[in-house]
This record gives C-alpha cells, sequence and structure tokens, in this order.
C-alpha cells in the first residue's frame, strides 16, 4: 500500500498538491475494498501530470522524447482552468465562508453541473474537498505555529474547536491534540 505523501512532489500549479493529494488519498483508502474505483482516481491524477507535460510545465531536467501524449479528457469533468481556478478560490479564502454557489460562479457552471463535473474531476465532492483542504492548512498551522487549537479552526474557516475536532477526526483519524503532539515529538 502507498504511504509516502504526493505533496513532496514539485509540481507547476499551485492547485495541483493539493488535487493530487486529495486522488492519492481516496486511491489508497479505496483500494482494498474497491479496485475499480482506486483505479479512477489514479488514472485521473496521471491525467493530470500527462496535462502538465503537454502544457511545457514538465521538468526542465527531463529530456524531450517527441510530441507528448495528450491525456484523454474525463467526460463530463471540469476542464484544467475550471479546476485550476476553483482550487486557487478555495486556497485564497479558506478561512471565509465558501459557498457551493460561488464555486460554481468561479467555474462559470450552473451549481449543479459544477458539484457532478468536480466530482468526476476529483473523485470527491466539493464540500468533501473543502474539508480536507480546512484540515490540511490545520495540520499546517499546527506544526509552524504555537497558536490555540480555537484560534486555528478560526483561521481555517471553522466555527469554533469542537468543528475543527470532529472534522479533523474524521478525515485524519485523531484528535488535532493528539496529532499534533505526535508531530511535534518527532
Amino acid at each position: 500500500m502507498l504511504h509516502t505523501a504526493p505533496t513532496a512532489m514539485a509540481l507547476p500549479h499551485a492547485f495541483a498538491p493539493s488535487v493530487a493529494a486529495s486522488l492519492v488519498a481516496n486511491a489508497v483508502s479505496t483500494l482494498d475494498h474497491n479496485p475499480q474505483v482506486a483505479r479512477h482516481y489514479l488514472e485521473r491524477l496521471a491525467a493530470m501530470f500527462a496535462d502538465d507535460v503537454g502544457n511545457g510545465f514538465a521538468d526542465d531536467a527531463a529530456p524531450a522524447s517527441g510530441p507528448p501524449a495528450k491525456a484523454k479528457p474525463v467526460k463530463g469533468g471540469l476542464a484544467a482552468w475550471q479546476l485550476r481556478n476553483v482550487v486557487q478560490h478555495i486556497d485564497a479564502y479558506l478561512g471565509a465562508t465558501i459557498g457551493v454557489d460561488a464555486l460554481a460562479e468561479v467555474a462559470r457552471l450552473s451549481t449543479g453541473h459544477f458539484c457532478r463535473a468536480f466530482k468526476v474531476t476529483t473523485g470527491e465532492t466539493p464540500h468533501a474537498f473543502l474539508i480536507r483542504q480546512r484540515v490540511r492548512r490545520a495540520q499546517a498551522l499546527m506544526l509552524q505555529t504555537d497558536d490555540t487549537l480555537s484560534h486555528i479552526a478560526y483561521a481555517c474557516g471553522l466555527t469554533d474547536q469542537a468543528h475543527l475536532t470532529r472534522l479533523f477526526r474524521r478525515v485524519v483519524g485523531a484528535t488535532p491534540l493528539i496529532w499534533r503532539r505526535t508531530w511535534q515529538a518527532r
């Protein structure tokens, strides 16, 4: 089973690490009980990398070996620019309330169509992706600052420490306090 952190990879776009991390996490979590779904997540990740190579964002050290193969677009999914704009919007306004309507507007789609296309593209709903991003930001703040959990919750756009704890436990599998102590000890 894959246990490496996908965000350690150097990808050209600001949105790529968070989407890549989501796709890998979803693939790992579904690998044992639903290999077909895990395959879908990994295909989306491969398509994301192929898009980067096709757009000239490949690693400069890699030799060019002819024209890159273009990734097959996912039927019903978001275009690369739509996904990039939505993830950048989420990152920019993560400390505030972000509605699905606002994300759909950024992607220039109706709310219903946006939700379906986002799930096809990333493998999770916009709400689940937003929660995962809030928890990731909380993890970063817990490691980089000595702020209280209530301040971190507020900085991540959550209502209070209890809300952070509930979501954190659901996503990470441990409470923020235990997770913070474990990682600070290392």
